[in-house]
């Protein structure tokens, strides 16, 4: 039998629920904007490390140059800038992938000197975040229909542009391992390496 005192508990329960609900549903436009200033402001650090004479260095045979894959970071981005913010699209039926992906392709061996590809990566990740800090959360809730057969079969904005985000860390991870091939040691390791001797001084 359901009495006040069962009814005064549920509601509690939900209000509870609620509560962690809203405290949990915090990462929206703005955290999503520092994040990626983060991850570029490292990318840049490491892009700078590399002597300008190992930006034409590659791991391997078909693998993209440190100046091309700096380069390709820079401007992969636009992918998902064209689909919600220049189209607003709300499907990817007719998308024209192979025109982009040549369009980028034909971008990234464009020869840059050092210099050139700090201010492309300065300038294409604040073109970025500053898009991405401004977006409701209505709108990073929208959903996206993918092309026919493509599983899931949508997604929201939200994870479509966090997407990049996690592309650019994916190719961070390959640059601090080109770095070691040259003789680099990353900054991020350095600075870890630094606070540990720090600690045991004190």
């Amino acid at each position: 039998m359901r009495t006040w005192a069962n009814e005064r508990a549920t509601l509690g329960h939900h209000r509870v629920t609620n509560s962690r609900r809203n405290q949990l549903n915090c990462y929206g436009s703005k955290e999503l904007a520092q994040s990626f200033r983060t991850v570029r402001k490292n990318t840049i650090t490491i892009a700078q490390d590399f002597p300008e004479e190992k930006y034409s260095f590659r791991a391997a045979t078909g693998t993209r140059s440190v100046g091309e894959l700096l380069a390709h970071i820079s401007l992969a981005y636009g992918f998902q800038y064209q689909i919600h913010a220049q189209e607003a699209r709300t499907s990817l039926a007719g998308f024209d992938f192979q025109a982009l992906m040549q369009r980028l392709g034909a971008e990234e061996k464009v020869q840059r000197s050092k210099d050139q590809t700090l201010e492309l990566l300065s300038t294409s990740g604040e073109k970025w975040t500053g898009w991405v800090e401004g977006l409701s959360d209505a709108f990073l809730a929208e959903r996206v229909e993918m092309p026919g057969g493509a599983q899931p079969s949508s997604k929201s904005r939200f994870e479509m542009i966090l997407s990049v985000k996690e592309h650019e860390m994916h190719h961070r991870g390959q640059l601090m391992l080109i770095e070691r091939m040259v003789g680099i040691v990353p900054h991020l390791t350095r600075e870890m390496q630094a606070r540990f001797a720090a600690a045991q001084r004190s």
